[in-house]
């Protein structure tokens, strides 16, 4: 298997595997308060979240930053503990409400790249180029981040535009399964 598609797939695995809870739930919490009309700005809005992800691993795997992992370990469900709880003091749903969601995703971004930035730096050889596997892993983490939005957004039109939800309602629903599962988490993961 070559790099390109060892670190693809590993990316994939990073967002789609049943391992990557966090990162789901995060992606699930982020995403809640978007409709399928919002497909652009939610396309945005994990784009941004790759941005933050790839600029930590990149520093990280360069071994320009090194931060505790039990930290980072706890502040990724933190992460989504906020994203979640934020969600439920949103008060319209209106395209120019929803960007502040951009700041949020790419800052949470950069905690998230620094919990796979020590698993992907000892997985690197020393006179390995660190350039294709970054951008490779980030392309496969991109295309399972579009999938698992896909699902979400296709989710919440069958129950918000067929089944008649209200909005806010799905929104709640979403983000409180986002909430309690990322406090139990959170719990788990305390650094201290």
């Amino acid at each position: 298997m070559n790099d390109f598609t060892f670190f693809f797939d590993l990316g994939w695995k990073h967002i789609i595997s049943a391992d990557a809870l966090d990162h789901q739930l995060f992606i699930l919490a982020l995403t809640a308060i978007y409709l399928k009309d919002n497909w652009k700005q939610v396309l945005i809005l994990v784009t941004a979240f790759t941005i933050g992800h790839s600029f930590t691993l990149a520093l990280s795997a360069y071994d320009l930053i090194r931060f505790s992992s039990s930290w980072v370990e706890f502040l990724i469900p933190l992460s989504i503990v906020v994203t979640a709880a934020l969600n439920f003091f949103q008060k319209d749903f209106e395209k120019s409400s929803l960007r502040k969601n951009y700041v949020l995703a790419l800052l949470f971004g950069l905690i998230h790249g620094l919990g796979f930035a020590n698993t992907i730096r000892f997985m690197l050889a020393k006179d390995q180029s660190v350039s294709l596997p970054l951008l490779s892993f980030n392309i496969g983490l991109e295309v399972g981040q579009i999938v698992l939005v896909s699902i979400i957004l296709l989710l919440s039109y069958l129950m918000v535009n067929k089944a008649g939800l209200p909005r806010k309602w799905w929104v709640w629903i979403l983000c409180g399964i986002a909430l309690i599962i990322s406090i139990i988490i959170c719990i788990q993961r305390w650094p201290l």
